[in-house]
């Protein structure tokens, strides 16, 4: 019987250790990690602010390999008339 709780004991307490370890965890290294998929935030780039429409003619001219700006402007133009 006393081998018995030993060998539970011997198993249970290294997991419910682990269970603690990411409390530990400076936040400075997790900072560190979550800045390599930040965007640069250029602020060059626009939205195109498609409607669904709009977004599925987009995806039907990538399909038969229309150039992307071309397209845009086809359909946002489309889209003033």
């Amino acid at each position: 019987m006393k081998l018995a709780i030993r060998v539970t004991l011997a198993t249970l307490i290294p997991y419910t250790a682990l269970a603690f370890v990411p409390a530990f965890i400076p936040r400075s290294s997790i900072s560190s990690k979550s800045r390599v998929f930040q965007e640069s935030g250029d602020g060059d780039e626009e939205g195109l602010d498609l409607d669904l429409g709009e977004m599925f003619e987009m995806f039907d001219a990538a399909d038969k390999g229309e150039d992307f700006e071309k397209a845009a402007e086809r359909i946002k133009s489309k889209d003033e008339d």
